[in-house]
């Protein structure tokens, strides 16, 4: 019982096992390309992928509250990237679940310039356009 498990954690240690990251698919990558655009406040390419009934949930920090639509998501977006762009990008977990109805991301995330911003973040697509999003404020355990 024990062996497998220490090959198993000899093969992670080794890098011959691939990260969570590694498995996501198109909205996966669709999601790391968003994460990307807004660590390098890209404004256009952050609001690429949302529709007219896309609704975005900003929880905690001085942006906090609900956004509906590409035009106020865009406003939130710009002022966020006029306050703190550029920043760099630590993606430290990724998760993809989809089926034919669409598919669901969740990171785990910290985005550091003027400040650092540790956050968690859900997004999902449909018709492979971002119709909700959340981006949660998750300040480290204490």
């Amino acid at each position: 019982m024990r062996r497998p498990f220490l090959a198993l954690l000899l093969l992670a240690a080794a890098g011959a096992l691939p990260s969570a990251s590694a498995f996501a698919g198109p909205a996966g990558d669709r999601a790391r390309s968003h994460l990307e655009a807004i660590a390098a406040g890209d404004v256009a390419a952050i609001t690429a992928d949302y529709v007219p009934g896309s609704l975005f949930q900003w929880v905690g920090g001085p942006l906090d509250g609900v956004y509906a639509g590409p035009q106020e998501i865009a406003s939130v977006w710009a002022k966020f990237a006029k306050a703190q762009a550029p920043l760099s990008l630590q993606l430290t977990a990724l998760d993809e679940a989809a089926n034919p109805k669409g598919a669901t991301v969740t990171a785990s995330l910290v985005l550091k310039g003027k400040a650092t911003i540790p956050l968690r973040y859900v997004l999902v697509y449909r018709n492979d356009k971002l119709v909700d999003e959340v981006w949660q404020i998750a300040p480290p355990a204490k």
